[in-house]
């Protein structure tokens, strides 16, 4: 390993671990500001899953079966 291989290591050691420990204390930040678009994810794909079963209703009704 050559001295300026180990440089670099030693470079990326120092620049990254502050990043890293950045990222581990704004993770539960950034967790509760996306939790309002997971709610709404869910709210979206039951009012789909609602507007499929009417969709459906009639050929159901008529005796249809997937």
């Amino acid at each position: 390993m050559s001295f300026v291989t180990l440089l670099l290591w030693l470079l990326l050691a120092v620049v990254c671990w502050p990043l890293a420990l950045l990222v581990l204390l704004l993770w539960p930040l950034v967790w509760l500001l996306l939790l309002p678009l997971r709610i709404l994810g869910f709210a979206v794909g039951g009012v789909m899953a609602l507007v499929q079963a009417i969709f459906f209703l009639p050929a159901r009704l008529l005796g249809w079966r997937a």
